[in-house]
């Protein structure tokens, strides 16, 4: 496994990042474990999760099954690097989700009980809460830092002036702010270059993509729908209206390079210069032991500027759109 720094902490991540979405709704609490297990014996250190993580009616599950897997204890919580995330809703009452000093005290004692650990590595906020000022969140976040409970603050889904914003408040109130910005980002989708990737690059923060296979769209969707192996559901089928000529000159790249379409998808992620670690949400074993084969593959310069042609990226605004 390689291993890289979070952003401009001294925190040391694995260049891949367990996604936990799937514990729960689609993998039982014993299969789960095991992929845990699994990823700390491939050296992945990073997990992420949510606390609404689990499944429309059961939110908060895929915490508990986190958290029922620390109990077994065997340093499996001393060596991962914790982040989970608040925003979203987790009940009907007002202030039981978003940005309020009031729903971060409470949403962060809710998620350590469901761990079972006393304190959150990584604690990003889901999404950008226009509503509530700068000095609250942080002034919140800042109590969390002095009580133990969470070390860094990260984000998730924000605008690049939304991670100016949070970083100039921090600034004046001599907290460190944000440590990582997590973002849809892959070859098929690619706006992030426009203003995120530039933001977290002077700010210095760690980007941690996620989807980077766009909904399995990169991983080799056309031959499986050939062969028979997948399926396509209504989401998928209208993801690719359009796209399936470029998908099908992708596929015909990785064929040529002899290698799996989403191991190419990967690799490309992992050779971005602001990218940290991608985000894999394995449903099954195999489904991790192929994300991890990505790390074992360098492109060559040829290949990335003919994924360029291919999918075609966004140079950095305003000149992206400008003179």
């Amino acid at each position: 496994m390689e291993f890289t720094h979070l952003g401009r902490t001294g925190l040391t991540v694995s260049r891949l990042c367990l996604g936990t979405m799937n514990f729960g709704p689609h993998t039982e609490e014993g299969e789960a474990h095991t992929i845990m297990d699994t990823a700390h014996d491939l050296g992945i250190n990073l997990f992420d999760t949510s606390n609404t993580y689990g499944g429309r009616e059961h939110r908060g599950r895929t915490e508990t099954i986190i958290g029922n897997w620390f109990a077994k204890g065997g340093g499996r919580r001393e060596r991962t690097v914790l982040a989970t995330k608040l925003y979203g809703e987790t009940g009907k009452w007002p202030n039981e989700g978003k940005l309020s000093a009031l729903n971060i005290r409470r949403a962060v004692d809710a998620s350590l009980r469901r761990l079972q650990t006393d304190h959150i590595d990584l604690y990003q906020m889901h999404h950008i809460d226009r509503a509530t000022p700068w000095d609250e969140i942080w002034q919140a976040m800042e109590v969390l830092v002095s009580q133990g409970k969470i070390i860094y603050v990260g984000s998730s889904n924000f605008a690049g002036w939304h991670i100016a914003q949070a970083q100039e408040t921090a600034r004046t109130r001599h907290f460190l702010g944000l440590s990582s910005e997590q973002s849809i980002y892959n070859l098929m989708e690619r706006n992030v270059e426009l203003e995120v990737v530039p933001a977290v690059e002077h700010y210095g923060l760690g980007l941690i993509p996620w989807s980077p296979l766009h909904g399995g769209l990169l991983g080799g969707i056309l031959r499986k729908e050939r062969e028979g192996v997948r399926r396509l559901d209504e989401v998928a089928e209208g993801r690719l209206v359009g796209r399936r000529e470029q998908l099908a000159a992708y596929e015909d790249l990785a064929a040529e390079l002899g290698h799996e379409p989403g191991d190419i998808a990967l690799a490309w992620l992992l050779s971005r210069p602001a990218v940290t670690a991608p985000i894999v949400g394995p449903r099954t074993l195999e489904q991790l032991y192929a994300a991890v084969r990505a790390l074992g593959l360098t492109l060559d310069q040829k290949t990335l500027d003919r994924l360029d042609e291919i999918f075609p990226g966004r140079r950095t605004a305003p000149e992206d759109y400008a003179w």
